[in-house]
């Protein structure tokens, strides 16, 4: 599993039709910061997700890639290889909270 940043969506009118009406997020993860673990630094990669949860731009989500992703509920028929399975509250690293939602 990995933390990300929402930051957008993503909209595919023409789609395999096992993915109609699934809601397409644009993800950017987020790291912990190595010589500052009380914050995050933005991964170099961006990564399409579908979201059964309903999050949105500015969450923090938590996602999973590969055959895990299938095993949200639905998507395991589907063409899936990130989903978005939790919307996060808070983050402790270290006895610190560097993430707390608004």
């Amino acid at each position: 599993m990995f933390l990300a940043d929402v930051i957008g969506h993503v909209v595919a009118t023409k789609k395999d039709d096992s993915m109609q009406g699934k809601k397409l997020l644009l993800l950017r993860p987020q790291l912990v910061d190595e010589t500052n673990p009380t914050q995050f630094r933005n991964g170099v990669n961006t990564i399409v997700a579908v979201d059964n949860i309903g999050a949105g731009e500015g969450d923090l989500v938590m996602f999973c890639q590969g055959s895990s992703a299938r095993q949200a509920a639905g998507l395991k028929p589907l063409p899936v290889d990130a989903a978005i399975i939790a919307i996060v509250d808070t983050v402790d690293v270290l006895g610190q909270k560097i993430y707390q939602s608004s």
